[in-house]
């Protein structure tokens, strides 16, 4: 099964938190200091917010949650197949968790991400294989895809 995921930069996470929570009628899931998310099931997304430093207010990206690493290879070769540029990341910490991932570009230059998570992590967390790749960009959540696959920025 699959899950919507949605992810937005916020200026107040304490704020944002109180917002969600009465949107939802839940707490979130997971907090941190700069970070929340709501696992729900009603509808079924995976929810989450942060605030960083320098992010713009808004939707930073959108993506498909998968429960099972195949999943997760059907939907990336479903975009290759379609000829779309994809970055791959295998292994990556970001969003306080462990993930591989798919990131691509829609035609509207909207950053979708197709990812399967594997375990938490004790940090927010940046990819160092991503940041190698694009040493200029500094942000994690979130991977631009450019064509011929050469990526910017880091991970989530």
């Amino acid at each position: 099964m699959q899950r919507m995921h949605l992810h937005v930069s916020v200026p107040d996470l304490v704020q944002s938190i109180r917002f969600y929570e009465t949107l939802f009628g839940a707490p979130p899931s997971v907090v941190k200091d700069d970070y929340a998310k709501w696992m729900l099931d009603d509808p079924r997304v995976n929810f989450a917010i942060s605030q960083r430093a320098g992010a713009a207010a808004g939707v930073d990206h959108v993506g498909i949650q998968t429960d099972t690493p195949e999943e997760l290879q059907a939907l990336s070769s479903r975009l290759k197949a379609a000829g779309a540029d994809t970055f791959d990341q295998d292994a990556t910490t970001c969003c306080y968790a462990k993930s591989d991932k798919t990131w691509v570009n829609d035609p509207a230059g909207v950053r979708w991400e197709t990812f399967y998570t594997f375990g938490e992590a004790t940090t927010y967390g940046e990819d160092p294989s991503a940041e190698a790749l694009a040493p200029a960009a500094a942000a994690c959540c979130g991977t631009t895809v450019q064509p011929k696959q050469e990526a910017a920025g880091a991970c989530c």
